[in-house]
């Protein structure tokens, strides 16, 4: 597996059918695994993609509706059973945690990892930081559907990157390269050379995971220039009725946040049992947004590096 990448584990809604379980979905970043949505079934689509579960970190779940969180139970057993070695966080939202709780303790088992549990807060509508490394944050906003959900955003801290011809221009090489790093400044014989003449900022790559809303403000900002929105369209323009009746996205809507907030690449996801085909999903979503495809199940995406 590539150090950025997303893997659709399950993409159907409410009812799995014969080609799609139920919600589930892993992304690989830098070394660390964030499962989203753990809907039933989930345990056995990260075997059908050869993920271990002692690659999952990080458990991130939007809502809870019973098809992005019921796969939860057998996922935090299976991490005991596998003797999981490190802490997992969760992070919902905060109205959910009696469903956590029952959750993670649904049936006997010998417990044996570590949870850190990160309840997400009813929000004013602001962006929240749920996590910071060195190397990527971790953030959430509220979305709009009938119980609170929450989408997520992953992104890469911007660095600085050496540029190779202003160091020959500065007659910077070798080590000191490495002291110029550690400093801020070197003196070369002839002038100081400070890091920022030699280097230019590097943007970090960006995700975005927006599921169960009607088109909204949050789902927007949550996909802010983002290299990878994955977004549920539970329907197609057909059935926009519906769509709005049960507070979720059409094809369009979801192609229309991608344009909206300069996104790169659009999957489409979580789609009705009623459909047979995402033909239409396509054709509604590109004559608004170009880069866009329908997910299926075990499907793989690899997220460039940030420019």
């Amino acid at each position: 597996m590539s150090t950025r990448e997303f893997v659709a584990l399950g993409t159907s809604s409410q009812v799995p059918t014969r080609e799609r379980s139920h919600n589930a979905y892993f992304l690989s970043w830098d070394g660390e695994g964030f499962l989203l949505d753990p809907g039933e079934g989930t345990q056995r689509q990260l075997t059908m993609a050869g993920i271990a579960s002692s690659s999952i970190d990080h458990i991130c779940i939007t809502h809870f509706h019973g098809d992005h969180c019921l796969g939860l139970a057998g996922i935090i057993q299976r991490l005991s059973l596998d003797n999981c070695g490190h802490p997992v966080y969760i992070y919902y939202p905060e109205s959910g945690r009696e469903y956590v709780e029952r959750l993670c303790s649904a049936s006997i088992y010998q417990k044996k990892v570590e949870l850190i549990l990160r309840p997400i807060p009813q929000s004013t509508g602001q962006t929240i930081e749920l996590n910071r490394t060195e190397k990527w944050v971790l953030k959430s906003r509220a979305l709009n559907h009938t119980v609170q959900t929450n989408g997520y955003r992953i992104e890469e801290l911007a660095s600085l990157r050496f540029v190779p011809e202003a160091l020959e221009s500065a007659g910077i090489h070798g080590p000191m390269v490495g002291e110029l790093q550690r400093k801020g400044w070197i003196e070369t014989g002839t002038r100081r050379v400070c890091l920022e003449e030699v280097t230019v900022c590097r943007s970090g790559s960006k995700f975005a995971f927006v599921m169960d809303t009607c088109p909204c403000d949050g789902a927007v900002a949550l996909a802010d220039n983002a290299d990878l929105l994955v977004m549920e369209a539970t329907y197609t323009d057909e059935h926009r009725n519906l769509a709005s009746q049960y507070f979720h996205s059409t094809a369009s809507d979801a192609a229309e946040t991608a344009q909206s907030s300069h996104a790169c690449r659009l999957a489409l996801t979580h789609f009705s049992q009623r459909y047979l085909s995402t033909d239409r999903h396509i054709l509604d979503a590109k004559q608004i947004f170009p880069d866009v495809l329908a997910l299926n199940d075990l499907d793989r995406i690899e997220i460039p590096r940030g420019a």
